[in-house]
């Protein structure tokens, strides 16, 4: 199981070099690697193990977090909505078009190898279309995946993609986005 020990730091030259293509069809190491990111993320959404393990809550993980530089991510979240959960297991990704249109996340974004008190204003395309294996983590299996994504969802998308570039998003922070519309979460209703 991975922890937080396992993430490497914001300093570790391996998350500042593009990560190498993962080659198909997908070995069962790197569908192991793929298995235990995504069991990070869940374990990392629960809290009695965020509690047991003093894990930080993520959406996503790259490969490069863990020292492993291969074009492989995991993400699970929800649509800013709270409606349409987006679980991918990603390999070889490529963002085929970017909206000139930007959008950011108002709280800032983080990230499970940069210190948790830093958080910043990060600018993002507010819709791309992506193209991708995506790995059926049951059998293995891999089915290339052409989609559209946009707002919160593409915005991680977008974070983990820079992750297989060498990019941290601590590079891209703003003090202030005031020309763009923030990405928006309805608010929750009282019980």
């Amino acid at each position: 199981m991975l922890l937080m020990k396992d993430i490497l730091q914001e300093f570790d030259p391996i998350l500042h070099k593009r990560a190498i293509d993962v080659k198909l069809p997908l070995s069962l190491e790197d569908l192991n690697t793929l298995l235990g990111m995504m069991e990070y993320v869940h374990n990392s959404q629960n809290d009695e193990m965020v509690e047991q393990y003093k894990l930080r809550p993520a959406v996503g993980l790259a490969a490069p977090q863990i020292g492993v530089s291969k074009r492989m991510f995991v993400m699970s979240t929800y649509d800013e909505t709270g409606q349409v959960l987006h679980e991918y297991a990603v390999v070889n990704p490529k963002i085929l078009s970017a909206s000139e249109e930007q959008t950011y996340i108002p709280g800032g974004e983080g990230c499970l190898s940069v210190d948790e008190e830093k958080t910043g204003l990060v600018a993002r395309a507010k819709r791309i279309k992506v193209r991708f294996e995506n790995v059926n983590l049951t059998t293995g299996e891999t089915k290339e995946t052409l989609m559209k994504l946009q707002d919160y969802v593409g915005i991680v998308f977008q974070h983990e993609f820079d992750h297989l570039n060498g990019i941290l998003f601590v590079s891209k922070i703003q003090e202030a986005l005031p020309t763009l519309k923030p990405v928006v979460f309805p608010e929750p209703e009282n019980e």
